[in-house]
């Protein structure tokens, strides 16, 4: 394995090296047949499959560190690579080579007046900047999204994951070359260094637009210091509002499912809404479900008088908290029209839902709640790119420029007008 880079001084020219041969790559990615792309994710899958144990040493090294830097279990079992993550990656990679290709879709065509026809072309964007933590698998996901899409990419991936990034990075390299694509099509950052981490956010003329992953103070970070344009979200802080015409069959199981499949993911409800009209129908149920499961219940005045049990009193933070635990706030509303004002007030334009039998009710929330998804009667948790059959995504993206929502292939390229004419002259 190459040596991590240590000394700053190193790491400025070892930065712009990077930038100036993603550059160079993007170029020639941009004009590859997706025939191409698919043959280096299928060969990059084979040579992890072949070198898994290299793999596995070399994240026994970064485990090893972790565990004497005193990471926490959660972070190691996220840093962890057995067999069965591998197989997943390598699964991850033969999938994505079978996904619909964007590049140089054309769309919209039509003829104009002066008799010239105009219409759209799908391109990459050109180079990616990720900026991410813990998981090494985001190394192959994050890679084999970028080859697919036609964009160089240069990854930078979390201080404790620095060996196994590195392993996989061979494997990557190993694979390009070996289906003549550019070897710098992909680029992994090999040094801890928090400085690269600046260095990359302020390299316009080399990345297009960056994409962070990781936790809320990474994603702040990045937001404030980048030069570059920045796909991402900062929380997560999705609610499910029960109408008073739902139904308490369809709301009971949307309830419970959007907080309890899994905690720790963006996607899950931090607060449910209730229509007071059925809160005394609807609640107790929910409220007892969720105590079963071993969630904490925090609630407004009305939601305390409702509910059987002692809840913990829902403060003013609680209704901004993206809690990414078993801690729910629970609050009544008057109508869909406060539950409206409560989201847009206090939610992070990520995912919200409606559970209604009233499809007008349900057409209104859809136009007036602002937010990245919005769903009637189906759980946040299907606020996910595989879910929105994209395949695959690298992040979910709360802003209202270029992406919004789980950002999958398409959201990785953009679009250009193309013109078509015989000869034409404007007057």
């Amino acid at each position: 394995m190459s040596a991590v880079l240590q000394n700053t001084n190193d790491i400025e020219q070892y930065m712009k090296t990077l930038g100036e041969q993603a550059r160079q790559a993007s170029h020639l990615m941009a004009q590859l047949e997706p025939e191409a792309r698919n043959n280096a994710l299928l060969r990059i899958a084979e040579i992890i499959d072949s070198h898994r144990e290299t793999i596995k040493s070399e994240n026994a090294r970064d485990m090893q560190q972790g565990k004497v830097d005193g990471v926490s279990e959660a972070m190691l079992d996220r840093l962890l690579l057995n067999d069965f993550r591998i197989d997943a990656m390598i699964e991850g990679l033969q999938q994505v080579s079978t996904l619909d290709d964007p590049v140089g879709e054309i769309s919209d065509m039509r003829y104009r007046p002066t008799g010239i026809q105009v219409g759209k072309m799908r391109v990459p964007l050109g180079v990616i900047g990720i900026i991410y933590e813990s998981r090494p698998n985001v190394t192959i996901d994050a890679a084999a999204l970028c080859l697919k899409s036609g964009n160089a990419s240069i990854l930078r991936g979390g201080k404790e994951a620095i060996h196994s990034n590195q392993a996989i990075y061979q494997c990557i390299q190993q694979g390009l070359i070996a289906v003549d694509l550019p070897q710098f099509a992909v680029q992994v950052v090999n040094t801890i260094d928090r400085s690269a981490v600046g260095m990359m956010l302020n390299m316009p003329e080399s990345i297009d637009v960056i994409i962070p992953r990781g936790g809320k103070s990474l994603i702040e970070r990045i937001a404030n210091e980048s030069s570059i344009p920045v796909i991402k979200h900062l929380d997560g802080v999705c609610h499910v509002y029960i109408d008073d015409k739902a139904d308490i069959e369809k709301a009971f199981k949307i309830a419970i499912n959007a907080k309890t499949r899994r905690y720790g993911v963006c996607n899950a409800m931090e607060t449910l809404l209730v229509a007071k009209d059925i809160a005394e129908v609807v609640l107790p149920e929910i409220e007892k479900e969720l105590l079963n499961r071993g969630v904490e219940l925090r609630g407004c005045e009305r939601t305390q008088k409702v509910c059987h049990s002692e809840l913990v009193s829902a403060s003013e933070e609680d209704w901004y908290t993206e809690y990414v635990a078993a801690i729910l706030s629970i609050k009544i509303v008057d109508d869909m029209e406060q539950a409206i004002s409560h989201i847009n007030h206090y939610g992070s334009q990520h995912t919200d839902a409606i559970v209604t039998e009233d499809f007008t009710r349900a057409r209104q929330f859809m136009r007036a709640v602002d937010a990245s998804s919005v769903m009637v009667n189906a759980s946040t948790a299907f606020a996910d790119g595989f879910e929105y059959g994209l395949g695959a995504e690298i992040g979910i993206s709360t802003d209202k420029l270029h992406a919004r929502g789980p950002v999958g292939l398409e959201g990785l390229t953009s679009q250009k007008y193309i013109v078509f004419g015989d000869g034409h002259i404007r007057s």
